[in-house]
């Protein structure tokens, strides 16, 4: 039986000192309850039943939430059973209300345990809350299993992959950390964070700085040379080279009234003129993109 000074001792008292309930007096409760909303009926058939729910509560305690609210949000299941239990089907309550319990505290451990929101599926739920057990289960079997090996039988058990698996495990071992949690004992105010030694992937500052200078660079070498570029040259360019969507050969044909032969002569011309114009800019003729196929 849980502690009174953990979830009051007005609570407690209530739990211990309710009557248990006869079968035929549980259903005639129910029943007045269901059909004619007697509250005094609801009120008696839960009191009854907080041994149910403080015992449900009990078995989530280590996941380090106040037993006073798992044993509220027990409460909160059990007056969901009442809504819905059918007493015409003849089960006992308890039997009915024990799913309803451990739903309603399994969700609120789920939704509070960690600021990092998990999966809510049922095969989540399930691997969240059988992941230990089955662990420990399979070391006693055979202490000579890796971890790989333990995820992978765990995985197979649970319906999941390895690596939420693995994941799961990793938010298992240890408590939700601060990025903003000072690093070392140190008592100075220079003292790093963690979050100062976090990777970042994306390029170094210079590198972005070098990298805006060298395309300004580019763009403006490339305006200078389409200068030298006729009309229709520029339009194939335009068109070819520089489109989202490259026009096809016979599209553009078609467009400037000549053949795709032609038009693919045009291009040729207009690159090499290109070339010759950015051959003083070696980093613009670097990056000239190859030819694309013909179309």
């Amino acid at each position: 039986m849980a502690k009174a000074d953990d979830i009051g001792r007005d609570l407690a008292d209530a739990a211990r000192s309710a009557p248990y309930l006869e079968r035929d007096e549980e259903m005639a409760l129910a029943v007045r309850w269901k059909q004619a909303r007697d509250e005094q009926a609801l009120h008696k058939l839960a009191a009854a039943h907080m041994r149910l729910v403080l015992a449900v509560a009990s078995r989530y305690r280590r996941y380090g939430l106040p037993l006073s609210d798992l044993v509220q949000e027990g409460n909160v299941g059990m007056l969901e059973a009442a809504a819905r239990f059918e007493p015409s089907r003849e089960v006992r309550f308890s039997t009915y209300a024990s799913w309803w319990i451990r739903a309603s505290i399994q969700d609120y451990i789920l939704r509070n345990w960690s600021i990092v929101r998990g999966g809510t599926s049922s095969n989540q739920k399930a691997l969240f809350f059988n992941l230990r057990r089955i662990r420990a289960r399979l070391a006693q079997q055979d202490g000579g299993r890796t971890s790989t090996q333990v995820f992978e039988d765990v995985a197979r058990a649970l319906g999941v992959s390895r690596a939420d698996v693995e994941m799961m495990d990793a938010r298992l071992s240890g408590p939700d950390l601060s990025l903003n949690a000072p690093v070392g004992s140190g008592e100075t105010r220079e003292e790093s964070e963690r979050g100062d030694f976090l990777i970042d992937g994306g390029p170094l500052p210079d590198e972005l700085v070098e990298t805006s200078i060298d395309l300004d660079r580019r763009s403006a070498a490339l305006r200078r040379a389409l200068g030298a570029l006729n009309a229709r040259e520029l339009r194939i360019v335009q068109a070819r080279r520089l489109d989202e969507e490259p026009a096809t050969l016979e599209a553009l044909g078609v467009e400037l009234g000549v053949s795709k032969e032609r038009v693919r002569q045009l291009e040729s011309r207009a690159l090499e003129k290109l070339k010759a114009a950015l051959e003083h800019s070696p980093i613009v003729v670097a990056a000239l993109p190859g030819q694309r196929p013909s179309a």
